[in-house]
């Protein structure tokens, strides 16, 4: 039944294998439903409310990623957006979070026909196969990044934005018990998947994720860790397995649509906004993706593109009309798909462990983010290795490549990463006229990012 469904066989891949990779994806990403609650709640809404829509509609969207084209990507909502949705829209515009879901809502429509219409298809195949090995790459040091955060091993300082964590001054503040015992064990944990990964051992993200959280269960037991909850460290073992979810009720189709008519050039800001981050963010996931898990053909299109992001269009529409900031695809797919995940079985298990998530919340929102940012850093390792494919001596390719992996990273957006990507591709190479490898819709895209640059 399900080799009919999902075409197991035909993509090289087993129903362990899937389950596996949709157990990993699940586990690195469900800090989202502990995550998203508490930034929109600072816009007004109900916490509990978030939750119970976050896991709902982040399973439709997976189901719907399966159903509409059998590929292994999850989706949930998205950082950053959920960010601007309740610090920027609700926040400093001090506009209702009514409002912002609204723009979320028109947004998600505007997905929809976009995708039906071929024209996000047509932007992914625009985009040239070196740019798409270069936001692969650029993935794999974002994810990396996100990873060292998560784990505290990257900080902020106020003097070089970002600095290393410092044991000397944990040991001296008190504080190692809770944050210092945490990266050492991170470290472990991200030493043990590497291994595990040379030893080809089946699972090897989930054991390590896995075994690192076992660690730490032990540690607090020991009295090693102190979780500290006003610091963000918190307790590890698990009071309870089974609880009720909270209901929709307070948030699901709450829409301001007079608001439209009353501001419209700030919703059609807060609007575009969400549309342009999501679909570049979405795009960017996807090839990076694709393209480390082999799934580009021979001429770096993706087969069944389309439904990928109609599911992500689909799925926008359905977290607005629940209660909840845009629904994107996920970077963390790219830990299911490390693990072997090649088709929409991986989505649909990540999909049902999100909706018993709803029941075990106890339990899965307790793995702690020291425990997954080990899984992230692999993936990121793994994701870098294409960077072998870029022919750096074409320094006219080359640059555009260099430029769009470090924006990623350092300007933490995938979006941004391909703006500058697009951007130094279409001017070198009308600089050095070979415009024969530019596609006319590349110069529209570059016009279209430095417009957006100037105005948004």
């Amino acid at each position: 039944m399900l080799e009919k469904i999902f075409k197991l066989r035909e993509n090289n891949t087993t129903v362990r294998t899937e389950l596996i990779a949709g157990l990993t994806t699940f586990m690195t990403m469900v800090y989202i439903l502990a995550l998203n609650p508490t930034i929109l709640s600072a816009s007004g809404m109900d916490a509990g409310s978030v939750l119970t829509a976050t896991a709902v509609s982040s399973a439709i969207a997976c189901f719907c990623m399966a159903a509409f084209s059998n590929k292994p990507f999850a989706l949930s909502a998205g950082l950053g957006l959920n960010a601007y949705f309740a610090y920027t829209i609700c926040g400093t515009m001090g506009y209702s979070w009514q409002a912002a879901l609204t723009a979320v809502l028109i947004e998600g429509i505007i997905f929809i026909i976009l995708s039906l219409t071929n024209i996000r298809e047509a932007i992914f195949n625009a985009i040239p196969g070196p740019l798409k090995v270069a936001v692969s790459v650029g993935i794999g040091m974002f994810i990396t990044f996100i990873g060292l955060q998560n784990a505290h091993v990257i900080v902020n300082n106020d003097s070089t934005l970002v600095g290393l964590f410092s044991f000397k001054s944990s040991l001296a503040d008190g504080t190692f018990s809770s944050e210092g015992i945490t990266i050492l064990l991170m470290l472990i944990g991200t030493i043990l998947i590497f291994y595990l990964l040379k030893k080809n051992v089946k699972g090897y993200m989930l054991w390590g994720i896995l075994v690192t959280w076992l660690l730490g269960i032990i540690c607090q037991l020991c009295g090693l860790y102190k979780p500290n909850p006003d610091a963000g460290f918190y307790s590890v073992l698990p009071t309870a397995i089974v609880s009720a979810p909270a209901s929709m009720a307070p948030t699901m189709f709450k829409f301001d649509f007079a608001f439209i008519a009353e501001h419209p050039m700030d919703f059609f800001v807060m609007m575009f906004s969400f549309l342009f981050v999501d679909v570049f963010d979405t795009l960017g996931t996807v090839i990076g993706c694709a393209s480390k898990s082999g799934m580009l053909d021979e001429n770096g299109k993706l087969p069944g593109i389309k439904g990928v992001l109609l599911a992500d269009a689909v799925g926008t529409v359905v977290g607005a009309c629940c209660g909840t900031s845009t629904i994107t695809t996920f970077v963390e797919s790219s830990s299911g798909i490390a693990e072997g995940g090649r088709t929409g079985l991986t989505s649909v298990t990540t999909g049902v462990l999100f909706l018993l998530a709803l029941f075990l919340s106890p339990l899965f929102l307790t793995v702690p983010s020291f425990a997954t940012a080990p899984a992230l850093i692999v993936v990121g390792f793994l994701m870098m290795q294409q960077v072998s494919k870029i022919d750096w001596s074409d320094l006219v390719d080359a640059i555009p490549c260099f430029i769009c992996i470090t924006m990623m990273a350092f300007a933490y957006s995938i979006s941004e990463g391909i703006s500058f990507g697009v951007i130094s591709w279409v001017i070198l190479h009308l600089l050095c006229k070979k415009t024969d490898e530019t596609s006319a819709l590349m110069y529209v895209l570059a016009v279209i990012f430095i417009i957006k640059y100037f105005l948004i």
